[in-house]
């Protein structure tokens, strides 16, 4: 059994980072030197991903220039209200907090500018004079926005993830000294369920079929808003979102829509240098700031939880498929020296980058993550959970595992009431009671959700991104590391991520 190691949060500052050999003995990309004076504008930045990428940005280079953020905010002192307490006074930034002790605060509010906007509007809903300003001083745009719930409203995922980009992009073109649009993406963007996924962007009529329209799909998600009122109109918009997806072939309207607006951006961008980075399932930090930093209960997550406060949980997936889970500190790093290698803006192209793990041998298998999450949860209990942890069974099709859940459920009502045997003959979903019914559903939506992602056979081709941890020079490798064929996956899972995802589980709960 892997004995756990200590993970108090330890900070790790960039020199305090362990040596790795590097092929590399170059004078490297020159990340730091890019980094110096540089100004950016950040869309989605109250997000998990773009909040690391900021802290990192700060703390690499406290010589940056601004950070303007694009804010949902009536007005401008809730919009600082907003950045105080979602950025600043986050546990995230307590290295920080500790560089620079008292003028901390100073210094944040001299770096991190709160720009009042919305990604949904024309001009990115800035102020003509606001806009203006901004535009004179920024170098890079930093795409992070995005509805990224796997099921969502076709109407507002159209809106960010297809559309979004665009009104980005038109920003973009008016600012003076733009170096570099970067945009985050997905790995799972291409929809492809098997074969190998390419680092080369998507098009309509080339890699995504001619057949797929925006306007019309637009079109569909306005007549549904139409047609429908209150709670039937985000259940309908929800269905059609996942309609339209995989008449498609997209698993999710999530990664449908992100697809689109990948689509948008080639289109769109005329000779802006664009750089697109697709991460696959962005996990808790590695190292940096400290390990196990995570916010909110995403990703795999729900699944992990589940199991835990049921004691005796199915999943709908293949014991043996891979899960391809990125640490959110690696996807991160991966993205600032892309973005210094390719800022200087001299040049016109459109480069992607896959910052994925399963296309190397230390990749982790779905079950293997399962039964690591069973070791952790039997030897580290959720305050919920009163006995040992049986294995999980994996079923292959979505039937079977309503069957199986539906009558384990049943089982378990019958025996808290003590009536062996009540209910024989009956369907076992009907003898359920209300409350095994919502768990039953529960389960099912779970399993509908990650399906696309428990049964999938794509490997990621992540060839730019390999290639770009060559050019780093040693001190760039110790600084701004992300070669995940480095991590010990049983060691991460079992002492970063889960101690990290229970943590998060308490400090949520304790704020009800």
């Amino acid at each position: 059994m892997l004995l756990p190691r200590e993970t108090s949060l330890k900070a790790v500052t960039p020199l305090m980072m362990p040596d790795t050999e590097t092929s590399s003995d170059s004078e490297g990309i020159g990340i730091v030197s890019f980094l110096k004076g540089k100004s950016y504008l950040v869309t989605g930045a109250t997000g998990f991903l773009a909040k690391v990428l900021i802290e990192k940005l700060l703390r690499a280079s406290p010589e940056i220039g601004k950070i303007f953020i694009l804010m949902k905010s009536k007005d401008q002192e809730s919009a600082n209200k907003r950045l105080y307490h979602e950025i600043i006074s986050s546990d995230l930034f307590k290295l920080l907090k500790q560089m620079h002790g008292s003028s901390y605060e100073a210094f944040m509010e001299s770096k991190l500018i709160p720009v009042i906007g919305d990604i949904g509007e024309d001009n990115l809903g800035i102020k003509s004079e606001i806009a203006d300003k901004i535009s004179e001083e920024i170098d890079v745009i930093i795409s992070c926005a995005g509805r990224t719930t796997f099921i969502d409203r076709y109407d507002s995922a159209l809106s960010v993830n297809a559309l979004g980009p665009g009104r980005l992009l038109s920003f973009g073109k008016k600012c003076k000294k733009l170096k570099l649009f970067l945009h985050f993406s997905t790995a799972y963007v291409t929809g492809k369920k098997e074969g190998t996924v390419v680092e080369t962007p998507l098009c309509i009529g080339e890699n995504i079929t001619s057949d797929l329209n925006i306007e019309y799909e637009l079109k569909l998600a306005s007549e549904a808003v139409r047609k429908f009122n209150g709670s039937e109109e985000v259940k309908k918009l929800k269905q059609l979102g996942m309609e339209r997806a995989q008449h498609y072939g997209w698993g999710n309207t999530y990664t449908f829509t992100k697809a689109m607006g990948e689509s948008t951006i080639q289109s769109k961008r005329g000779d802006l240098p664009v750089m697109i980075i697709r991460p696959s399932v962005i996990e808790s930090s590695y190292k940096e700031p400290f390990p196990g930093w995570l916010q909110g209960i995403r990703m795999s997550a729900p699944l992990i939880l589940a199991y835990g406060k049921d004691q005796n949980f199915d999943m709908l997936g293949d014991y043996q498929s891979y899960f391809d889970i990125i640490p959110v500190d690696m996807v991160v790093n991966a993205t600032i020296a892309a973005m210094a290698k390719h800022g200087c803006g001299n040049v016109s192209e459109l480069k992607v980058y896959n910052v994925t793990s399963a296309s190397h041998a230390s990749r982790m298998r779905i079950g293997e993550l399962m039964d690591l999450s069973r070791q952790h949860l039997c030897d580290s209990p959720l305050r919920e959970t009163t006995k040992d942890l049986e294995p999980i069974t994996f079923h292959s099709s979505l039937e079977g595992f309503i069957s199986y859940v539906s009558k384990r459920l049943a089982k378990q009502e019958r025996e808290m009431k003590s009536g062996e045997g009540e209910g024989e003959g009956e369907s076992q979903y009907t003898t359920l009671s209300m409350r095994g019914k919502r768990k039953l559903k529960y389960f099912v939506l779970l399993a509908k959700t990650y399906q696309p992602y428990m049964f999938l056979q794509a490997r990621f081709d992540d060839s730019n991104t390999r290639s770009l941890i060559k050019e780093l020079s040693m001190e760039e490798r110790k600084m701004f590391d992300f070669d995940s064929t480095c991590i010990d996956w049983e060691d991460y899972i079992v002492n970063v991520h889960l101690p990290g995802v229970k943590r998060e589980l308490f400090r949520k709960s304790s704020r009800l």
